[in-house]
């Protein structure tokens, strides 16, 4: 829809008004997702960072241009904060469809390397990444991305856990991966 107003000679004011209740609807869909008002507003605020003109998003970074006094807040959302990832995932899923869906609508699957130093981030490990183009100690994201000719987002991601991680229940445990968590194959992660 923003692409078609782009490409169809709309002016750049109604171009933002759009971006911007869309902006609004995106934010009213997650906010249920959230028990207590201060995280929600946290969570919309992370949400305004990550689609600002950075191209660095840092923790101390975000918080700076949410006007928070340090990364705290964010990393607490991200990190102890109780809510529901898949459920997040899936209204972002419902989003897409209902804007980008279309009858040859095509799934993408592919897998992505984080370059890490140290071993306590989950999942971390030596193993092949195409980021680098070489076995190196990273964690490996399996996405899912929707893609019409009316656009292209992200639905779904799983982290991949090589077998020294799943065969390792107190490693599991001091991560955090709930306990009916086994290995998976890149493959079956992506089905």
């Amino acid at each position: 829809m923003i692409q078609d107003m782009m490409t169809g000679g709309a002016s750049v004011e109604e171009t933002l008004e759009l971006w911007v209740r869309s902006l609004r609807s995106a934010k009213e869909r997650i906010v249920p997702l959230f028990t207590q008002k201060r995280v929600a507003d946290s969570a919309c605020s992370f949400l305004d960072v990550l689609i600002g003109n950075d191209p660095r998003k840092t923790g101390w970074m975000r918080a700076e241009a949410a006007g928070d006094p340090g990364p705290w807040r964010q990393q607490a959302l991200l990190g102890r904060g109780r809510w529901d990832a898949d459920a997040l995932r899936d209204i972002v899923r419902n989003y897409v469809i209902e804007h980008l869906g279309t009858d040859d609508g095509v799934l993408v699957v592919d897998e992505t390397g984080f370059l890490k130093k140290g071993q306590a981030s989950c999942g971390v490990g030596r193993q092949y990444t195409g980021s680098a183009g070489k076995i190196t100690n990273c964690q490996i994201g399996v996405f899912a991305t929707y893609v019409s000719a009316r656009g292209h987002a992200f639905i779904d991601r799983a982290l991949y856990l090589p077998k020294d991680w799943t065969s390792d229940r107190e490693r599991l445990q001091q991560a955090h991966v709930p306990d009916d968590v086994v290995f998976a194959t890149k493959p079956a992660l992506a089905s």
